[in-house]
Protein backbone atom coordinates (compact mmCIF):
# COMPACT_ATOMS: atom_id res chain seq x y z
CA UNK A 1 0.00 0.00 0.00
CA UNK A 2 1.40 3.37 -1.01
CA UNK A 3 2.23 6.32 1.21
CA UNK A 4 -0.87 8.34 2.05
CA UNK A 5 -3.17 5.45 1.23
CA UNK A 6 -6.14 4.55 3.43
CA UNK A 7 -5.33 1.93 6.07
CA UNK A 8 -8.51 -0.09 5.80
CA UNK A 9 -11.13 -0.66 3.15
CA UNK A 10 -13.52 -3.43 2.28
CA UNK A 11 -12.88 -5.99 -0.46
CA UNK A 12 -13.32 -4.98 -4.12
CA UNK A 13 -16.97 -4.48 -4.99
CA UNK A 14 -18.15 -4.00 -1.41
CA UNK A 15 -19.88 -0.70 -0.66
CA UNK A 16 -21.05 0.88 2.61
CA UNK A 17 -24.75 0.90 3.49
CA UNK A 18 -26.84 3.79 2.26
CA UNK A 19 -28.27 5.82 5.20
CA UNK A 20 -32.07 6.19 5.38
CA UNK A 21 -32.05 9.96 4.77
CA UNK A 22 -29.95 9.72 1.61
CA UNK A 23 -31.85 9.90 -1.71
CA UNK A 24 -32.30 6.42 -3.10
CA UNK A 25 -33.30 5.03 -6.46
CA UNK A 26 -36.09 2.52 -6.80
CA UNK A 27 -34.71 -0.85 -5.56
CA UNK A 28 -33.18 -2.79 -8.44
CA UNK A 29 -31.11 -5.86 -7.69
CA UNK A 30 -29.67 -6.06 -11.19
CA UNK A 31 -28.26 -2.51 -11.29
CA UNK A 32 -26.80 -2.85 -7.81
CA UNK A 33 -25.23 -6.18 -8.80
CA UNK A 34 -23.91 -4.58 -11.98
CA UNK A 35 -22.32 -1.70 -10.06
CA UNK A 36 -20.69 -4.03 -7.53
CA UNK A 37 -19.46 -6.31 -10.32
CA UNK A 38 -17.83 -3.44 -12.24
CA UNK A 39 -16.08 -2.29 -9.07
CA UNK A 40 -15.00 -5.83 -8.22
CA UNK A 41 -13.62 -6.54 -11.69
CA UNK A 42 -11.80 -3.22 -11.63
CA UNK A 43 -10.38 -3.99 -8.19
CA UNK A 44 -12.01 -0.92 -6.61
CA UNK A 45 -12.95 -0.70 -2.94
CA UNK A 46 -14.82 1.90 -0.95
CA UNK A 47 -13.72 3.37 2.36
CA UNK A 48 -15.72 5.43 4.84
CA UNK A 49 -19.33 6.01 5.79
CA UNK A 50 -21.98 8.03 4.01
CA UNK A 51 -23.68 10.74 6.11
CA UNK A 52 -27.33 10.42 7.06
CA UNK A 53 -28.49 13.73 5.59
CA UNK A 54 -31.09 14.38 2.87
CA UNK A 55 -29.32 17.17 0.96
CA UNK A 56 -25.69 17.98 0.24
CA UNK A 57 -23.17 18.88 -2.44
CA UNK A 58 -20.80 15.99 -3.22
CA UNK A 59 -17.41 16.81 -4.71
CA UNK A 60 -15.16 14.19 -6.31
CA UNK A 61 -11.43 14.59 -7.03
CA UNK A 62 -8.80 14.16 -8.36
CA UNK A 63 -10.47 14.12 -11.78
CA UNK A 64 -7.83 13.18 -14.34
CA UNK A 65 -9.44 10.54 -16.55
CA UNK A 66 -12.72 9.51 -18.14
CA UNK A 67 -12.36 6.34 -16.10
CA UNK A 68 -13.31 8.37 -13.03
CA UNK A 69 -16.83 8.53 -14.44
CA UNK A 70 -16.92 4.76 -14.96
CA UNK A 71 -15.94 3.99 -11.38
CA UNK A 72 -18.10 6.79 -10.02
CA UNK A 73 -21.22 5.60 -11.83
CA UNK A 74 -20.46 2.01 -10.80
CA UNK A 75 -20.31 3.09 -7.16
CA UNK A 76 -23.56 5.04 -7.58
CA UNK A 77 -25.31 1.96 -9.00
CA UNK A 78 -23.84 -0.34 -6.36
CA UNK A 79 -25.03 1.95 -3.56
CA UNK A 80 -28.47 2.55 -5.04
CA UNK A 81 -27.79 6.25 -4.54
CA UNK A 82 -29.85 8.81 -6.42
CA UNK A 83 -27.01 11.32 -6.86
CA UNK A 84 -27.60 14.03 -9.46
CA UNK A 85 -25.23 15.71 -11.88
CA UNK A 86 -25.75 18.41 -14.49
CA UNK A 87 -25.61 17.82 -18.23
CA UNK A 88 -25.99 20.15 -21.23
CA UNK A 89 -29.65 20.43 -22.17
CA UNK A 90 -28.71 19.80 -25.82
CA UNK A 91 -27.79 16.21 -24.92
CA UNK A 92 -31.37 15.52 -23.90
CA UNK A 93 -32.56 16.40 -27.39
CA UNK A 94 -30.62 13.50 -28.92
CA UNK A 95 -33.16 10.75 -29.75
CA UNK A 96 -33.12 8.04 -27.10
CA UNK A 97 -30.39 9.65 -25.00
CA UNK A 98 -32.57 11.81 -22.74
CA UNK A 99 -34.35 8.94 -20.94
CA UNK A 100 -31.04 7.14 -20.38
CA UNK A 101 -29.37 10.24 -18.96
CA UNK A 102 -32.29 10.83 -16.59
CA UNK A 103 -32.10 7.24 -15.37
CA UNK A 104 -28.43 7.81 -14.61
CA UNK A 105 -29.29 10.89 -12.53
CA UNK A 106 -28.23 13.51 -15.07
CA UNK A 107 -30.42 16.60 -15.13
CA UNK A 108 -30.46 19.18 -17.95
CA UNK A 109 -29.10 22.66 -17.39
CA UNK A 110 -29.77 25.73 -19.51
CA UNK A 111 -26.46 27.58 -19.81
CA UNK A 112 -28.25 30.64 -21.20
CA UNK A 113 -30.37 31.00 -18.06
CA UNK A 114 -29.80 34.30 -16.27
CA UNK A 115 -29.29 32.52 -12.95
CA UNK A 116 -26.32 30.62 -14.34
CA UNK A 117 -25.45 26.99 -13.75
CA UNK A 118 -24.62 27.51 -10.08
CA UNK A 119 -27.87 29.36 -9.40
CA UNK A 120 -29.96 26.72 -11.16
CA UNK A 121 -28.28 23.92 -9.21
CA UNK A 122 -28.71 25.71 -5.87
CA UNK A 123 -32.39 26.29 -6.62
CA UNK A 124 -32.89 22.61 -7.44
CA UNK A 125 -31.30 21.59 -4.16
CA UNK A 126 -33.35 24.08 -2.12
CA UNK A 127 -36.63 23.01 -3.71
CA UNK A 128 -36.01 19.27 -3.38
CA UNK A 129 -36.91 17.20 -0.34
CA UNK A 130 -33.80 15.13 -0.92
CA UNK A 131 -30.91 15.75 -3.29
CA UNK A 132 -27.26 14.85 -3.35
CA UNK A 133 -25.71 16.96 -6.09
CA UNK A 134 -22.35 15.74 -7.40
CA UNK A 135 -19.64 17.53 -9.37
CA UNK A 136 -15.90 17.65 -9.97
CA UNK A 137 -14.50 20.88 -8.45
CA UNK A 138 -11.52 20.92 -10.80
CA UNK A 139 -13.89 21.35 -13.75
CA UNK A 140 -11.52 19.55 -16.13
CA UNK A 141 -9.37 16.42 -16.41
CA UNK A 142 -6.25 18.58 -16.79
CA UNK A 143 -4.21 19.53 -13.76
CA UNK A 144 -5.25 22.96 -12.49
CA UNK A 145 -3.74 25.15 -9.81
CA UNK A 146 -7.05 26.79 -8.94
CA UNK A 147 -10.30 24.92 -8.46
CA UNK A 148 -13.64 26.28 -9.58
CA UNK A 149 -15.71 27.69 -6.70
CA UNK A 150 -19.10 26.54 -7.99
CA UNK A 151 -19.52 23.85 -5.34
CA UNK A 152 -18.83 26.40 -2.58
CA UNK A 153 -21.38 28.83 -4.02
CA UNK A 154 -23.98 26.06 -4.43
CA UNK A 155 -23.54 24.83 -0.88
CA UNK A 156 -23.74 28.33 0.55
CA UNK A 157 -26.77 29.33 -1.57
CA UNK A 158 -28.64 26.11 -0.81
CA UNK A 159 -27.49 26.03 2.86
CA UNK A 160 -26.28 22.43 2.66
CA UNK A 161 -23.01 20.74 3.67
CA UNK A 162 -20.28 19.50 1.33
CA UNK A 163 -19.20 15.86 1.19
CA UNK A 164 -15.71 15.24 -0.27
CA UNK A 165 -15.06 11.97 -2.08
CA UNK A 166 -11.71 10.97 -3.55
CA UNK A 167 -10.32 8.57 -6.15
CA UNK A 168 -6.96 7.11 -5.12
CA UNK A 169 -5.69 5.11 -8.09
CA UNK A 170 -2.55 3.54 -6.58
CA UNK A 171 -4.74 1.49 -4.23
CA UNK A 172 -7.97 1.68 -6.27
CA UNK A 173 -9.94 3.20 -3.44
CA UNK A 174 -12.97 5.47 -3.53
CA UNK A 175 -12.91 7.24 -0.18
CA UNK A 176 -15.62 9.17 1.64
CA UNK A 177 -14.49 12.13 3.70
CA UNK A 178 -15.97 14.19 6.54
CA UNK A 179 -19.04 16.35 6.08
CA UNK A 180 -18.11 20.05 5.92
CA UNK A 181 -20.04 23.26 6.30
CA UNK A 182 -18.72 26.05 4.11
CA UNK A 183 -18.12 29.36 5.90
CA UNK A 184 -18.21 32.91 4.56
CA UNK A 185 -14.43 32.75 4.03
CA UNK A 186 -14.06 31.37 0.50
CA UNK A 187 -10.25 31.40 0.47
CA UNK A 188 -9.98 29.53 3.79
CA UNK A 189 -12.58 26.95 2.76
CA UNK A 190 -10.88 26.28 -0.58
CA UNK A 191 -7.50 25.93 1.11
CA UNK A 192 -8.95 23.46 3.61
CA UNK A 193 -10.48 21.36 0.85
CA UNK A 194 -7.31 21.33 -1.26
CA UNK A 195 -5.20 20.38 1.75
CA UNK A 196 -7.50 17.45 2.56
CA UNK A 197 -7.25 16.14 -1.01
CA UNK A 198 -3.46 16.51 -1.20
CA UNK A 199 -2.53 12.83 -0.52
CA UNK A 200 -4.87 11.30 -3.09
CA UNK A 201 -3.62 10.47 -6.59
CA UNK A 202 -5.53 10.45 -9.87
CA UNK A 203 -4.99 8.08 -12.79
CA UNK A 204 -3.02 10.36 -15.08
CA UNK A 205 -1.24 12.68 -12.68
CA UNK A 206 0.05 12.90 -9.16
CA UNK A 207 -1.40 14.39 -6.04
CA UNK A 208 -3.15 17.75 -5.89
Amino acid sequence: MSEGSPPHAGPPGQVPPLPPSAPQVRPNRFTRWLGRTVLRLGGWRMLGELPDVPKLVLIAAPHSSNWDGVWGFAAKLALGLDARILGKDALFKVPGLGPLLRRLGVIPVDRSNARGVTGQAAAMIREADRMWFALAPEGTRRRVEKWKTGFWKMARAADVPVLPVYFHYPDRVIGIGPLWRMTDDLAADMARVRAWYAPWMGRNRGTL
